[in-house]
């Protein structure tokens, strides 16, 4: 049992790619697949599938790399989880962060889905603040 579904996908994730793994598989959750959905759209990772299993499905995240093995530039240079279970952080449409003044991404939680800080600003719709990506 995960305490914190998306946590452990970050950590996960910052893990594999410090490591300079190809792909990083995790507990399949809609919340954590919707969170890959936005890095796709963003450009922070190659790819992700849906595995199914028994007792649960499978997320495989293929990250993405710059250059050849020896020189590799990894696409997520840091993520950050922001909320967390004993301190959840909400924000409004104008208080949306912008990590490295528009550089990186927020994803947030919102009742229109899971999205990234922008489309969130455009939308005019705020939420929780699940992490910042740069």
């Amino acid at each position: 049992m995960i305490s914190n579904p998306v946590a452990d996908m970050m950590t996960r994730l910052r893990n594999a790619n410090a490591e300079l793994h190809a792909d990083v598989p995790m507990p399949h959750s809609s919340l954590k697949e919707a969170v890959a959905r936005v890095l796709k759209s963003e450009g922070y990772i190659l790819d992700f599938v849906v595995e199914p299993g028994e007792p649960c499905s499978t997320l495989r995240i293929r990250l993405k790399y710059r250059g050849e093995r020896s020189r590799r530039e990894r696409a997520i240079s840091k993520i950050r989880l922001v909320s967390k279970p004993s301190r959840r952080v909400y924000v409004g449409k104008d208080d949306i962060p912008r990590p490295l003044g528009g550089m990186g991404i927020c994803i947030l939680s919102t009742s229109q889905g899971v999205l990234a800080g922008h489309e969130a600003r455009a939308r005019g719709v705020g939420g929780e603040v699940l992490c910042e990506v740069l």
